[in-house]
């Protein structure tokens, strides 16, 4: 049984429909990626799912319950839009938070005490949040929307105003999470975060599921007639009526060869015709990015 599933919701705002008969399953102890372009409808099914608003029709379960205005205190949800009180201390502002989701003060100082050191800010503790960065401000919020450890973490453009090492020190605390028990939904623009963190997806456009399942699966369902061959040594393959080479790179001893199928031919035919070109050490499909199909599949139904 999935820990949250939305089943069939539709969502209408006057004529504007914006969500149109989705529906999701989410695994317990994993991360579902909920992706789309600006508008495609990710923002308001959040919103439903945390019950700001409500659908028009469809079905929300948690742990196979209906979903409750109740069970809002076992999400934890870290919006696109940032809700911080700038002219407020940051460490008052944390326990502040803390309590409203349930938590002693005894309780939430301990735990407010382990992330800040954990994430580095504990000097920040006395600051007002105006003085933070926007990296800084992230890790507070970030640290006040798991801190009651809830059953469902939603997290909307996470990386938004990190820079690289904290974003990939944010990246390490989602897999953390999900490793001691946590289910996430993570919704975000950034395709390699997907490949990296997310085990099932749901695209959606224009309101419409257009993309869904396992990542690993989509990734193979679409590496259509192109193949990876990797040679040892210093290979330059030359091109024959079998394929045509999309990229050639070597390093660390290793010749990384990228090439495109012609028409039907079978993957057999092309490994017997490169052969005679080195010692092959690997040959498999090139899956694309998630990135290249988020691309196509989107381009494709506009």
């Amino acid at each position: 049984m999935p820990l949250f599933e939305a089943k069939n919701v539709t969502k209408q705002f006057g004529s504007f429909t914006a969500l149109d008969d989705v529906s999701l399953a989410v695994e317990e102890r994993s991360i579902y990626g909920l992706l789309g372009p600006n508008g495609a409808g990710k923002t308001t099914l959040i919103r439903i799912i945390n019950q700001i608003t409500g659908p028009d029709r469809g079905e929300l379960f948690l742990n196979g319950k209906k979903l409750r205005t109740e069970d809002v205190m076992a999400i934890g949800y870290l919006p696109e839009e940032r809700g911080l009180y700038k002219k407020m201390k940051v460490g008052e502002q944390a326990l502040y938070f803390a309590q409203l989701k349930g938590l002693s003060k005894a309780e939430a100082m301990k735990r407010l005490k382990y992330w800040f050191k954990k994430l580095e800010i504990t000097d920040w503790w006395g600051k007002k949040v105006e003085e933070l960065s926007k990296g800084m401000q992230q890790k507070v919020q970030f640290i006040t929307t798991i801190l009651h450890e809830p059953k469902l973490i939603i997290f909307d453009e996470p990386f938004t105003g990190f820079d690289p090492v904290n974003a990939n020190i944010i990246k390490n605390e989602i897999l953390f999470l999900r490793e001691r028990g946590a289910t996430i939904i993570f919704s975000t623009h950034i395709m390699a975060s997907v490949e990296e963190l997310c085990d099932n997806i749901t695209l959606i456009n224009k309101g419409k599921t257009i993309l869904q399942g396992r990542v690993d699966d989509i990734r193979k369902e679409w590496a259509g007639s192109e193949y990876e061959l990797v040679f040892q040594g210093d290979v330059k393959l030359p091109e024959n009526g079998l394929f045509r080479i999309l990229d050639q790179t070597t390093e660390n001893g290793r010749s990384v060869i990228r090439i495109s199928a012609s028409g039907d031919t079978p993957a057999n035919d092309i490994l017997g015709s490169t052969m005679k070109s080195g010692r092959i050490i690997s040959f498999n499909p090139a899956l694309p990015s998630m990135n290249e199909i988020f691309i196509r599949v989107v381009e494709s139904r506009n």
